[in-house]
């Protein structure tokens, strides 16, 4: 009787010993060479030392397929620096130099612009959709509290030249809501659509307004989303200069398009809306579009980063080269930049 209770034991002990290998081998094909090189992006946006020795980037952070990466910490970025007798890039340490990422509701201002098409034919045929999916988002970006970092403009566009502002940038969720509410089928009587007018001129209003956050003190971005159920019928825009301004503004303003109904041009919208372009059937789809499209931008706003550090660099150094590295068990992603280090001596500390 113990001799079988002891082999019984033995193998129960070999089944487990093998069971456990089988799972380790698992994992090793699953992950076979670590973290996925080049996973994520580093975009900066804006760049500046301060007396006497402190760095600053301003920077966001997306995956692979464009995708906002939000709530990232200190300890996953690693800095690098490259100096005139460096032969490859050290590690500045903590020790060397101390390292923070600031709260971005302190120093960061977020502008988001609706942009909505309210000729004839959307206000004939879905005004109450296009209300109430125009309400969630507000709800779901903004809330009933007072946000901070984040404003919403609302824009529209009909067959005319210039755009028609509905309300200005504002974290008023009460009167953004009431804007909304205010919209009605006499809004417009132009059947037409001036929607390469429409990207040009929003784009001239949210650099404006990026421009005017910055004299302030303040780091800034913004994002248009524009909707409409139908395809640039004034012509007074050329379509390649609408693609030329969005290509040339992408890295700092994220363009949205939400589409609607059968007549759209897809690949117009695709072209528009680089950051993502959303497809709604019928009016009864446009709540969700605009859901979705409100937690993007949440994320988007948590994806900016400020990363100040205290360069070890002295005056006399000259130009130092500069990268900084995220490192995460999905991936990794770098970015390289540079500072001048001119003026710079001892004494740095970050508040």
């Amino acid at each position: 009787m113990r001799i079988t209770t002891f082999l019984t034991i033995i193998l129960a002990f070999c089944l487990c010993t093998l069971s456990c290998k089988k799972d380790s081998s698992d994992d090793e094909t699953m992950n076979p060479t670590g973290p996925t090189p080049d996973f994520y992006n580093i975009v900066v946006q804006d760049e500046f030392t301060t007396p006497p020795s402190q760095v600053s980037v301003f920077y966001r952070v997306e995956n692979v397929d464009g995708e906002p990466i939000a709530d990232l910490l200190p300890e996953d970025f690693t800095i690098y620096e490259k100096g005139r007798n460096d032969d490859d890039f050290k590690v500045i340490s903590s020790d060397e130099g101390d390292r923070v990422i600031t709260d971005n509701e302190l120093i960061f201002r977020y502008n988001v612009m609706l942009l909505l098409d309210l000729s004839a034919s959307v206000t004939n045929n879905h005004l109450s959709e296009i209300k109430e999916a125009a309400s969630q988002f507000i709800q779901s970006v903004i809330g009933q509290g007072v946000n901070t970092s984040t404003r919403i403009g609302i824009f529209w566009f009909d067959g005319e030249e210039n755009l028609h502002q509905l309300i200005d940038f504002t974290n008023k969720y009460n009167e953004l809501q009431d804007a909304v509410n205010d919209i009605n089928s006499d809004i417009s009587v132009d059947a037409s659509t001036n929607l390469f007018g429409a990207i040009i001129n929003g784009t001239e209003l949210i650099r404006g307004r990026i421009n005017q956050d910055n004299l302030t003190d303040y780091l800034s971005a913004g994002a248009i989303i524009t909707f409409t159920d139908g395809t640039d019928q004034a012509g007074i825009v050329k379509k390649s200069d609408a693609y030329e301004v969005v290509d040339s503004f992408k890295n700092t303003i994220n363009y949205y398009t939400i589409g609607l109904g059968s007549e759209i041009d897809e690949t117009v919208l695709n072209t528009l809306g680089p950051k993502k372009f959303i497809s709604a059937e019928d009016g009864t789809e446009l709540n969700a579009s605009f859901t979705e499209i409100s937690e993007l931008i949440y994320n988007e706003v948590n994806s900016f980063y400020l990363f100040e550090y205290c360069t070890p660099k002295r005056d006399g150094s000259g130009i130092n080269e500069l990268k900084i590295k995220l490192d995460r068990m999905e991936g990794v992603g770098s970015k390289e930049t540079n500072f001048d280090a001119t003026g710079f001596r001892a004494g740095c500390e970050l508040n």
